[in-house]
């Protein structure tokens, strides 16, 4: 897709890669949320399996652990499609249509917020406030900002990642 990178190659499970990761923030301060980062950046996403790693470097229980990975919306459970859209949620993209805008989208691909397509290709993933508000309903494709969006755009950028993905 121009002018769009793919989501990075991420590694297949490996505890002691896990272990290594979690080992190099050994002794920071507040290394919860960089751990979880390093470990999504790996995975693309925070594996289970790596949670009790994570917990146990940390002195944490798995629960407060799971409470952390659940609240913040970046962290996923699994990993994501070849290319990531997310859809601003925020108060001024909604005063401009934005809700609706990614409901048609989320039904027309048969995903739910934070779905792949079948196909592997597109992750769509909501986010809450890009800065773009002068310029809603606003997204972000692999990480590169999106604006004034509308339903055409939005075909076209899901029909190119799933031609791209192929």
């Amino acid at each position: 897709m121009a002018g769009h990178t793919q989501t990075g190659s991420v590694a297949a499970w490996d505890a002691a890669q896990a272990a290594a990761i979690v080992a190099s923030f050994a002794g920071q301060e507040g290394a919860t949320l960089p751990i979880l980062h390093a470990l999504q950046s790996a995975f693309g996403h925070v594996p289970r399996e790596a949670e009790a790693i994570v917990a146990d470097a940390l002195n944490l229980s798995k629960a407060e652990l799971r409470g952390v990975v659940s609240f913040y919306h970046d962290f996923r459970a699994a990993p994501p499609g070849r290319h990531v859209l997310k859809l601003c949620k925020a108060e001024a993209c909604q005063s401009v249509g934005a809700l609706a805008l990614a409901e048609r989208l989320l039904a027309r691909l048969g995903v739910a917020w934070g779905g792949t397509t079948a196909d592997g290709a597109l992750t769509i993933e909501p986010v809450y406030c890009l800065g773009l508000c002068a310029c809603g309903p606003a997204g972000l494709l692999d990480n590169e900002p999106l604006a004034r969006l509308d339903d055409a755009a939005l075909t076209d950028i899901a029909r190119d990642a799933r031609v791209a993905a192929a």
